[in-house]
This record gives structure tokens, sequence and C-alpha cells, in this order.
């Protein structure tokens, strides 16, 4: 079989057409009706792309693709029937690497997938993200933190920002950059909220939060996760 790709979206017609299209053109297909399905199948079947709906009624694309991000650099694809061009520009903002709106000429969405295909490396999940010899866990799958064997009870935003900060470990991510990856670019007014939550985060998971080993500021730029 050829890539995978797994297509998440509601409806149900859409999706089957989608496989019998990609089926024909060599594609190894994974079926998805809801959000939450989609994404327990991305954890285990490690798709090589997906195909991506925006409007769901357990959870939207926006969040999925939020949760995608946290695993993998994985091309991702809108295929929408929202059109508005501030929709396009969120969807790339959040990470998408390509929007497309329904309906779509199909030559021109197998192409698509095949150009971003060729462009990224064979993507790799990881579920978990250790440091410090162990002391320091986060399971995306779980969206746990665990810290010295003990579990620690992150809000979803406060999860979002350290996940961000842990797929850039040992680089500086700017204030802007972590907003906006992390909780989407309707929150890039929000920056100045930011240290606030910093400062949430560090009274979970640091030992001395005062002086703090894992999540440090680089001053006037963001924040850098410590890669030890």
């Amino acid at each position: 079989m050829g890539e995978k790709i797994l297509i998440i979206d509601d409806e149900q017609t859409t999706v089957d057409l989608l496989s019998i299209l990609l089926e024909h053109k060599g594609f190894e297909v994974i079926k998805a009706y809801r959000a939450e399905d989609g994404l327990r199948k991305a954890y285990h079947t490690h798709p090589d792309l997906v195909l991506l709906d925006i409007m769901m009624p357990d959870m939207d694309g926006w969040e999925v693709c939020r949760r995608l991000r946290e695993l993998s650099d994985m091309p991702i694809i809108f295929l929408t029937a929202l059109t508005d061009v501030q929709d396009v520009v969120k969807g790339l903002e959040m990470g998408a690497d390509d929007y497309i709106i329904k309906p779509h000429d199909n030559d021109e969405l197998v192409a698509r997938i095949r150009a971003h295909l060729r462009r990224v490396p064979k993507n790799t999940f990881s579920e978990e993200a250790i440091f410090d010899g162990g002391r320091f866990r986060v399971n995306f799958l779980n969206r746990e933190v665990i810290v010295e064997g003990e579990p620690r009870h992150l809000t979803p935003k406060e999860f979002s920002l350290l996940s961000v900060l842990v797929r850039n470990a040992g680089r500086v991510v700017t204030r802007h950059e972590l907003v906006t990856e992390a909780w989407g670019p309707e929150y890039a007014d929000a920056i100045d909220s930011l240290k606030l939550y910093i400062h949430y985060l560090r009274k979970k998971i640091e030992r001395d939060p005062a002086h703090p080993e894992y999540i440090l500021t680089s001053r006037g730029v963001g924040y850098r996760f410590v890669n030890k």
C-alpha cells in the first residue's frame, strides 16, 4: 500500500467518496467520522497526511489541528466548506499546510496531497516526551504531565502552552508564537495574559517556581523549555 491518509469528517458520504478516490490513486485510507475518533486513529496509526474538516459536532477542526500538531509535523490539509478568507488565514496560522474549499476538484486535491508528501520527511509521532532522566514526562496522547512520578493537573490552556514549549525544547519561543500556536491566532492579542499562565505552569511543574529549572524566560523575547 501507499502512504496512509487519515480523513476526519463527520459527513460519511464525503469520507466514502474521498476514500474511493484516494484508494484508486494507490493510497491507504483511514476513515474517521468524529473528531475524537480521528485523534485516536492518528495516535495509533501514524498517518502520513490528514484531510480535516472544520465543522464537526463533537470537536471542531481547529482544535483537532492543534492537538495533532502536539504529536507530529505531518501535513494537515483542511478540506472544508468555509470559504471566508479569515478562515483560510486562521487555518494556515494554526499549523495546517493547506486549505481546500469544498466542492473541490479531485485531480487538484490528489496533486496537492502528493506535493505535500514530497516536501516533508517521513513523519515521526511522539506520544511522550521525556526529560531530566525521566523526572519530567509529557504524555501527549493522554494529555498528562508527570513530575517526579506525580501527576500534575494542568488546564487545557496550560497544557497547550507546555506542549508548544516542549516540542521546541532548547529553542526560545517568542511570546506571539507561543500564544498563537498554543491557543490559536484569535488569541494573538492575549500576550499580556501569557506571563500569568507561565506563572501558573511554573507553580505546578517546578521545584522552586521562583527559580525555574524547566521554563526559562528570555527577557523581552519569550520563553524556552530547557532540554536536559
